[in-house]
């Protein structure tokens, strides 16, 4: 469905100096996708701004929010752009910059910030937290992460593939809990596989594997409980909408009657008798 007619979709013109009204900046984390995940901070927020900017797909998501306020929308790969149009418009509004899951987590707090920096924005900046994919995967495998975790994107470009390489190595020495983000994309088809691989070389074959589609998003969420030594066998089935734990050796696999859940042990087991 169409945004309202006041949506953008080319930079809007700055600000009148003379607005009387002193801005506000928000970086608002909507998590999943669904508008029932969001914070309720996160939705009032959403409600009352003047500007809401973000890409396609996150707009898409909270489109039963958007009345009244301004929208700038832009695609995937104009971050900057549009971090820099948030940066304008928070001046003399409430400008509203959305990202998914948590603005922190590989999100658009970064470089939103970094922006205000640059321009020396003299406005407040809030920062709004959201569930982040890793979170709304856990939630979906049952317990796969109650103890020390490790987040790693295997997207490499901003990151060269040396450094995402040399984390999942020590990372996986550590026996961490390892979610992977961004594991394949069209134009990087081998970056899941290299990561298994690497990850393997300390893991044993028994660790449980969580793969997680489009969690917490109703009727689109699928998930699979495999393992380590068998996870390959879906990577034709992941994608940029998979959410990815590989949990740690002391976990294991529950055949509830519900379905498969995951258990990672956090320790009561050796203190307590239950």
């Amino acid at each position: 469905m169409p945004l309202p007619n006041k949506e953008q979709n080319q930079p809007s013109s700055s600000p009148s100096p003379s607005a009387s009204k002193k801005g506000k900046l928000y970086i608002v984390g909507i998590g999943p996708g669904s508008v029932e995940q969001l914070t309720v901070h996160a939705k009032n927020v959403i409600l009352n701004a003047d500007y809401i900017l973000g890409n396609d797909t996150y707009l898409d998501q909270i489109e039963s929010l958007i009345t009244t306020q301004n929208v700038y929308r832009s695609s995937m790969g104009q971050e900057v752009d549009r971090a820099k149009e948030a940066v304008k418009m928070a001046e003399n509004h409430v400008a509203v910059m959305v990202s998914g899951g948590d603005a922190n987590v590989y999100g658009m707090a970064g470089i939103v910030i970094e922006v205000a920096e640059r321009n020396h924005l003299d406005v407040d900046i809030e920062v709004v937290p959201g569930v982040t994919a890793m979170l709304a995967g856990a939630s979906v495998l049952g317990a796969p992460i109650v103890t020390d975790a490790a987040t790693i994107s295997l997207s490499d470009l901003l990151t060269p593939w040396e450094v995402i390489e040399k984390r999942l190595d020590l990372a996986s020495q550590a026996d961490f809990i390892i979610s992977l983000y961004n594991p394949k994309s069209r134009q990087r088809t081998s970056n899941f596989e290299r990561a298994i691989e690497i990850i393997k070389r300390h893991k044993p074959a028994h660790v449980p594997v969580g793969l997680v589609k489009n969690a917490l998003r109703g009727d689109e969420q699928e998930f699979i409980v495999t393992t380590l030594g068998d996870v390959l066998n879906y990577n034709d089935w992941v994608d940029m909408r998979t959410a990815i734990i590989i949990c740690n050796s002391d976990s294991r696999i529950w055949k509830s009657p519900h379905g498969d859940k995951i258990i990672t042990p956090r320790g009561y087991q050796k203190k307590y008798e239950y």
